[in-house]
């Protein structure tokens, strides 16, 4: 099983991303790609052993009928520099309201991890290499933020008043 941080632990995680030649409905215990997902939703609702996975280039606006049905959504960065799993993760907590977990997978290190809490990011899958208890303590670097975010609607001057 693939480690993961969440709930700021390091632990195994109970969901593996499934490439698209490789999901079909026997899946267990899956990251299903949302295009499958998509196809099959209606074999696929209330399962609770499977959540869904997007490439940085699908909508979120896809998934908001179904994220009920949802507990695990993960969001794909294919390289350092690309921040669109950031607006999909706030758009799936501020516009969408969802409540499950928002894992972060694919290109993700530790100098991101503060800016992807802050956007709604609750569980990350590191990239090989990554340094997990080094990506753990930098979660923990951060104990004020100026400005508002998903994790922190007030920004610090109207939490102090």
């Amino acid at each position: 099983m693939p480690k993961i941080i969440k709930d700021n632990a390091i632990i195994d995680s109970p969901l593996a991303v499934v490439q698209p030649a490789e999901a079909s409905l026997a899946c267990s215990n899956s990251l299903l790609p949302l295009a499958f997902y998509l196809a099959h939703q209606t074999s696929l609702a209330g399962r609770a052993d499977i959540g869904v996975w997007l490439q940085a280039d699908e909508a979120v606006e896809d998934l908001a009928p179904y994220l009920s049905d949802l507990t695990v959504i993960a969001l794909d960065l294919p390289q350092f520099g690309d921040g669109r799993a950031y607006s999909s993760a706030a758009l799936l907590r501020q516009r969408y309201g969802f409540t499950g977990e928002i894992r972060a997978v694919g290109d993700v290190r530790r100098d991101q991890l503060e800016q992807m809490q802050r956007c709604g990011f609750t569980a990350y899958a590191l990239a090989p290499g990554q340094d997990e208890q080094a990506c753990l303590q930098g979660l923990a670097g951060f104990t004020f933020n100026y400005q508002a975010s998903v994790d922190k609607p007030q920004p610090l001057f109207r939490r102090r008043a």
